[in-house]
Order: C-alpha cells, then structure tokens, then sequence
C-alpha cells in the first residue's frame, strides 16, 4: 500500500502526476490510439472523481491518500488469467518481526486477517515455523529482492504477490512505517488483510466501500466485516466457506 504523500519539493508536478499514472495505470499504447487525456480520465473514473481529463485540485488530493502499491484495475477483480491456489490448506511463515509491535501482537493480527478470508471461503490457514510455506510474510527495507524497493516511512507501506510459484503468495511490509494495531500510524490488520487478498489473487475493486479498495483507510478491526464486494471476488475464485473440506 503507497502513501504517495512525499514532498514534491524538487519534483514538479507534472513528473509527480505521470509518475503515479505510469505507477498504477496502464501504460499508454499509441497503436491503440489512447491519449495521456484518456488515461486521467480513465484514473477519474476509477475513483469516482469528475471526469475532465485535467489534473485539478480534487485529482491531486486524491493521489495524496494513503493506497496500495499494486496497480489498478476495475471492479472487484482478480489479477489476469485469474491466478488462484489449488487447494484449500495454505500454510504460511512470518520471517521476521516489526520491532513497533510485540511478537504475539504481530501474529495476531496476521492470523486474524487471513481468517478475513477463511471465514468465507474453504480456504484453511496455519502457520508453520520454519518449513516451507505457501506465503511468505516479511518486514523489509529498502531494496529487498524483489525489484519493487521501499522507500521509507510515508511511501510504499507494503505489496503482496498473485499466487503462483517462487514470490507467489508473498506479502512484504515496508519497516519504515509505524505499524500498530489502532487508528495511530498504519494499522497492520487491515493492511494485511488487504494485501492477503492480493496473495489470494484478487485484484483492487473500484468500489470506495471495498477492503481490496486502493485507497488504504481505517475501519475499527473490533468490529470489521468483508464487505460484499470483497466477498463475491473472492467466492468467485474459491467457492463459498459452506463448501469447506
């Protein structure tokens, strides 16, 4: 998830704006006859803003909101070719641990946003120490290995991978960020249950009221509950949780 509230000091605006269109919307294809116009529009659009073409004050307010790192795309979608487990016991491994939580309160919020997921779905989770995992979950700087760095506090909060081999699965969360388990700093449940989705293959929905919204916000965890959007998607790639075997 990307904050994209770094100081554009010595950025002008216009980098700023391309640089986060190139970031989260498809590149622009001359063969297809798309313009730069067309693609703010289609950013608009997405995000429920008036439709100009033009970046304006409600555009860039917009891209001042804490979001996710993973690219856009419409509805409550999956990643192309609609990646998906095949199976319904997945295991995952915490590699390491942010030292702004305790260790227990880290894994807590962990297994509660997987079973965000479980509670509708087949899908089982457990957690293993030190084998082999389906999902590997790490706090990082920097450069990581994966080509996709994070830049610090305020930036790029965290990114999960579709499902697949090698990083397939993978959630890393940026350790420059101040996690917790409130409203103060960025609250690790929610952002994992979000980038849990990804790791599951859904994609980002365009709904505003939508966990896999990319617009990161805070809902008490006391009291959250999938919204529908995020629970159609989901039940499209594994079945509703009656089914569980």
């Amino acid at each position: 998830i990307s904050q994209f509230t770094k100081t554009r000091r010595h950025k002008s605006v216009s980098f700023y704006f391309q640089n986060y269109l190139d970031r989260f919307f498809p590149p622009i294809n001359k063969a297809d006859g798309r313009t730069l116009e067309d693609k703010i529009k289609e950013m608009q659009k997405f995000f429920h803003l008036t439709v100009t073409g033009k970046f304006n004050s409600e555009t860039e307010e917009m891209m001042d909101q804490p979001r996710c790192g993973i690219p856009d795309v419409l509805d409550y979608s999956t990643f192309p070719g609609n990646p998906r487990w095949r199976k319904n016991l997945l295991t995952y491994r915490i590699l390491n641990y942010t030292p702004d939580l305790p260790r227990f309160m880290v894994e807590e919020a962990i297994e509660k946003a997987f079973k965000v997921w479980s509670d509708v779905t087949p899908l089982k989770f457990q957690k293993v120490a030190r084998r082999e995992a389906d999902i590997l979950i790490r706090f990082a700087h920097g450069a990581h290995g994966d080509s996709y760095p994070f830049d610090g506090r305020g930036g790029i909060l965290a990114h999960a991978f579709a499902p697949g081999s090698g990083l397939g699965g993978d959630a890393h969360f940026d350790e420059g960020e101040k996690w917790s388990q409130d409203h103060i700093g960025t609250n690790l449940f929610l952002v994992a249950a979000h980038e849990f989705g990804h790791s599951l293959g859904l994609g980002h929905s365009n709904v505003q009221g939508a966990l896999m919204y990319p617009i990161y916000r805070y809902w008490n965890p006391d009291t959250f509950s999938l919204p529908d959007d995020d629970r159609q998607g989901i039940q499209k790639l594994y079945g509703n949780f009656s089914v569980r075997c």
